[in-house]
């Protein structure tokens, strides 16, 4: 049994444990929390047996392996560092870091440690996503490029009035780049590789990027990566070759199901999978991996969010 301590109490974390109860292997075994009555309520609806009311009591524990940092982005390389030098696995909630330097000093410390380090990223591990992968070949020349992940924030309309919380705060590496475009990103990246180059068209306000157009050039084709917390519109993903398309309506960070047409022929429908809870993929990834102590697999997965964190770096240098 695999045992985690957590480290926050926010919006992700119901979601998280909802998730980790689905893997027979993971047990969450403690909860660090700064405010009671939070931590109170979280371990008694989920039957978590240890309650911390500091992060170093919850590192000092002897039972834990594995630490589960979802606290805001600009907390987690402190986090996830004291983690590591603590003898902890870790797994960090996205984005990884707010800087590709941030992440290449974790990922060394990690190797130094011989810990696993592993990025909470849910539509990589989607059995949608790796049918995609499978399909690509079929697409022929790819051509075109296009996610869009749109959502108007329940936290905006109080942002708009002066009400700054993390998500929206540039002090805390608020924004929809890092928030939603960064799952459009893992995916083309997972897909396609590094870009050759990057441009991004933020819409500002407040300092903060409510909305922005990521465009990434490959060398036979563009890519266009949309996210919006300050408009909707439906959410899209399409990859267009000269022979096929893949196209979805699904959230990005969801991947839930999409369709492969090749030309001249009806679409074929994919929806793999079926676990309504959308975190629960990474976690039997991770579960798995960590049984298998499978070393190169966790590589290759710091190796993908270290790519990501670059071509981030290189997105908000822009702004």
């Amino acid at each position: 049994m695999i045992k985690i301590g957590v480290a926050g109490a926010g919006l992700i974390v119901p979601t998280f444990l909802d998730a980790a109860a689905l893997v027979e292997q993971i047990e969450v075994y403690a909860l660090f929390a700064r405010k009671a009555e939070i931590r109170t309520e979280l371990c008694q609806k989920y039957h978590i047996p240890v309650a911390y009311d500091a992060y170093e009591k919850l590192l000092a524990d002897p039972e834990i392996q594995v630490i589960y940092v979802a606290l805001p982005n600009t907390l987690h390389f402190s986090f996830a560092k004291q983690a590591l030098e603590a003898g902890k696995h870790v797994i960090l909630e996205k984005p990884f870091t707010v800087t590709l330097q941030e992440a290449k000093d974790l990922a060394n410390l990690a190797q130094r440690k011989g810990l696993f380090l592993f990025e909470a990223i849910t539509n990589l591990y989607h059995p949608n996503f790796a049918k995609i992968r499978e399909l690509l070949p079929h697409l022929g020349d790819v051509k075109i490029v296009e996610m869009n992940y749109s959502q108007y924030s329940s936290r905006y309309d109080a942002f708009k009035q002066g009400v700054i919380c993390p998500v929206f705060d540039p002090e805390k590496a608020g924004g929809s780049l890092l928030d939603l475009n960064v799952y459009n990103l893992h995916l083309v990246v997972a897909l396609f590789g590094r870009p050759k180059s990057v441009r991004y068209y933020p819409n500002m306000e407040r300092g903060v990027d409510t909305s922005g157009i990521l465009l990434l050039e490959y060398p036979d084709f563009q890519c266009v990566c949309i996210a919006a917390k300050d408009c909707s519109a439906p959410c899209r993903i399409s990859i267009q070759g000269n022979k096929a398309c893949v196209h979805s309506t699904s959230m990005p960070n969801k991947l839930e199901e999409f369709s492969f047409t090749e030309n001249k022929k009806a679409p074929l429908d994919y929806r793999l999978g079926g676990c309504p809870e959308r975190l629960y993929y990474e976690l039997a990834a991770f579960a798995e991996y960590y049984e298998k102590q499978d070393q190169a697999a966790f590589d290759q997965q710091l190796e993908h969010s270290l790519l990501v964190m670059e071509v981030l770096d290189q997105a908000r240098e822009l702004f």
